[in-house]
């Protein structure tokens, strides 16, 4: 089902809970989180390193200027479409409850502290 992240050597890729994707000089590191064991204390994660690709860019095509540019790895864009199709199938209800009641939670602050601004008013007027 998800070739390229068991040629990573991932194992279950449906514990995979999240991941995170960084560029570090001329490499890119990615590290998947998997959801916690029952009896685990901490979550497993696992880092990898890609060699970013680097090419030639025509800059000013007049005098052939050339400019080096480098850009993800090709088989690391197939792994974060695998990682994509995993978790946010998993995230996209909760994380729109989440957003609801988040939004839900701001509002009931605004609220009160309107209410609190408004009764200072009318104390000042007494």
């Amino acid at each position: 089902m998800y070739p390229n992240l068991t040629s990573l050597g991932i194992e279950h890729p449906e514990r995979i809970e999240s991941y995170s994707l960084r560029q570090e000089a001329a490499n890119d590191i990615l590290k998947i989180y998997f959801a916690k064991g029952k009896g685990e204390i901490f979550a497993k994660s696992m880092k990898f390193k890609f060699q970013r690709q680097s090419k030639s860019v025509i800059v000013n095509s007049g005098n052939r200027e050339a400019k080096e540019v480098s850009e993800i790895n090709r088989k690391l864009t197939f792994v974060t479409d695998e990682l994509d199709k995993i978790t946010k199938k998993r995230h996209t209800d909760v994380d729109i409850k989440k957003k609801i009641l988040d939004d839900l939670r701001h509002l009931e602050q605004v609220v009160s502290h309107k209410i609190a601004e408004i009764e200072s008013d009318l104390a000042k007027l007494k």
